[in-house]
């Protein structure tokens, strides 16, 4: 069965390919938001399956990759506090900043626990009174919700030695930046299908409007990429420019209202700096007044501290769609995931990862 299974996903998978080349008629640059769909596309070699014609560039879709260094600066000094137990995702442990990363800190004796909820390091402040409990929060809409429930639980229930280092970011800001950029050669967009599932498709219409620009939400698996490229490249050719929804069977037009009346409630919006690309206006989350209590840059007198990009890392420019990882003098020798220069490398969804675990040698890379 498994085998019949793969039999029929590559038969419909050279069926969109063939679609594809019957209607492109011009060259296009289409570019994948999320850090999943680029790994999918990396390992199953879609870009190959594409025809000459269209380039796929990979965008700033991974949380973890675009988290700026000064924040994994302020986690590691956080964590060295002896009153405090740091709690992370596992992907945020290895990401550098200009004092190490969190693997360091815990190699000198920061109590860094890895979690798999932010409500788990809610319920590590309750079980450990005497410790202050900082958790990274981390993520794009997705994880929002969650990051907000565990900061309402935590108000709700009295808890107070709780905070969380908050660096959240938001899609939409950063397609409108990477479209306004003089350096923009995208010309259209596969949005990422688990952040429309909280949030939505509204907010990409305007821009869709405003920039004269296709975008298709999109899932995850290769079938799912093919088909939204074959949305987009039909757009493209038509001369249309809307939103459209490939990831129909998880994504609603309005999302999860719930959900983001949760993030309403809990976070307000924020500017925000992106790792290598610099700060985007109204792009972050941060927590709102009612819940000011819980930000550990304020705990820990920490909202000044800032600090410069390290200058050998294009990370930045991977993240805009304006370089591909193989395109970096370090990729593979000087950067490698032991020895990371930028977050790219070390993510489980960043773009020089997935190159270099798929594609490591040049003569391989689909240009």
């Amino acid at each position: 069965m498994k085998f019949i299974d793969e039999y029929r996903s590559a038969e419909l998978a050279k069926r969109y390919a063939k679609a594809i080349s019957n209607v492109v008629t011009k060259p296009w640059t289409i570019m994948e938001v999320c850090g999943g769909q680029t790994h999918a596309i990396v390992k199953f070699g879609i870009d190959g399956l594409l025809p000459k014609e269209i380039t796929l560039a990979h965008g700033p879709g991974c949380p973890v990759c675009v988290t700026p260094v000064e924040l994994i600066d302020k986690a590691v000094e956080i964590s060295l506090r002896p009153e405090v137990m740091f709690a992370s995702f596992g992907d945020m442990l290895r990401v550098p900043g200009t004092k190490g990363d969190l693997f360091s800190a815990k190699a000198k004796g920061a109590d860094v626990r890895i979690v798999y909820s932010p409500l788990d390091a809610v319920k590590l402040a309750k079980a450990f009174p005497r410790k202050e409990v900082v958790f990274f929060a981390v993520g794009f809409e997705t994880t929002a919700p969650a990051n907000a429930m565990a900061v309402y639980q935590a108000k709700r229930n009295g808890i107070r030695n709780f905070s969380v280092l908050v660096s959240h970011v938001l899609v939409p800001p950063a397609i409108k930046a990477i479209l306004s950029s003089p350096k923009n050669r995208v010309q259209g967009f596969l949005a990422a299908g688990h952040v429309c599932t909280v949030m939505g498709y509204t907010e990409y219409e305007p821009i869709a409007r405003e920039f004269r620009v296709p975008i298709v939400v999109t899932g995850f698996e290769p079938l799912d990429i093919l088909q939204g490229v074959f949305m987009c490249v039909k757009q493209l050719e038509e001369g249309r420019a809307v939103v459209e929804n490939q990831y129909a069977r998880s994504v609603r037009k309005q999302g999860n209202e719930p959900a983001q009346a949760l993030i309403r409630e809990v976070f307000q919006i924020v500017p925000r700096k992106w790792r290598g690309v610099g700060e985007i206006p109204e792009s972050g989350l941060g927590l709102s007044e009612a819940f000011s209590m819980f930000d550990a840059e304020k705990k820990f007198g920490l909202t000044s501290y800032t600090v410069e990009e390290p200058p050998e890392c294009i990370s930045g420019l991977i993240l805009q769609g304006i370089k591909k990882p193989h395109e970096c003098p370090a990729f593979g020798t000087r950067c490698t995931p032991e020895r990371p220069l930028g977050a790219t490398m070390v993510s489980a969804e960043g773009a020089c990862a997935a190159y270099f675990k798929y594609r490591r040698w040049k003569d391989e890379v689909v240009q």
